[in-house]
């Protein structure tokens, strides 16, 4: 189990401005993800280091948006302004997963501009959508189209910011928090409103930038 990837949902502006605003706060540049047809979204992304990357995703005007928990997670964030939606963990065997929560994972999939087909498993949406500071789960179906490929190794995340109680997803997680997390420093306030995250400390070479 590790940190995958934070989602970060788009602002009224749409999915091409937050990701322009965003880029240029770390002085780097988003590239188009493509769309995921079952979920009805669409996502930019900025590959990490340590196999990490921050993605940038907008509902599109889709049924599969109002459907998939997933579409009505990010539906539901842009409509309150956009923002950090959640943080996922990659696991290598999800089968435990859904043991664990009782219930089956989903297939996602996206295609890349260039035409190759990602493809991966996720739960835990629905987890995430009554509680935000919770992760959600996915595991991908070939880690050598991982997002983060093509990361220049100049831009890591060195830490996010969590409204949220440790204990409780420690629990969700079925292993202590710290552990998917590893180098990532987590400072966790206890939370007076919505939980989840608040914001990430991204490191770039002219320091470290707070979204």
């Amino acid at each position: 189990m590790r940190l995958d990837h934070l989602s970060y949902a788009a602002g009224p502006d749409g999915l091409e401005s937050t990701a322009e605003r965003l880029g240029s706060a770390l002085g780097c540049e988003f590239a188009d993800g493509g769309v995921h047809p079952r979920f009805g979204t669409r996502n930019m992304i900025l590959p990490l280091t340590d196999k990490t990357y921050i993605e940038v995703v907008e509902a599109l005007d889709h049924p599969a948006s109002d459907k998939a928990p997933f579409g009505q997670a990010v539906k539901a964030r842009s409509g309150l302004g956009g923002g950090w939606l959640g943080w996922a963990v990659a696991v290598p065997d999800i089968t435990v997963i859904e043991e664990r929560l009782g219930r089956p994972a989903v297939p996602g999939s996206r295609h890349r501009p260039d035409g190759v087909e990602l493809r991966w498993r996720q739960i835990g949406i629905n987890g995430l959508i009554a509680d935000p500071q919770l992760p959600f789960f996915l595991q991908w179906d070939d880690v050598d189209l991982h997002p983060s490929h093509g990361a220049d190794g100049t831009v890591s995340l060195a830490g996010i910011e969590i409204a949220g109680d440790p204990q409780r997803v420690s629990e969700w997680l079925g292993e202590t928090v710290e552990a998917p997390l590893e180098d990532v420093k987590v400072e966790w306030v206890a939370p007076h409103g919505t939980p989840g995250i608040l914001a990430a400390q991204v490191l770039t070479p002219n320091g470290v930038v707070r979204i």
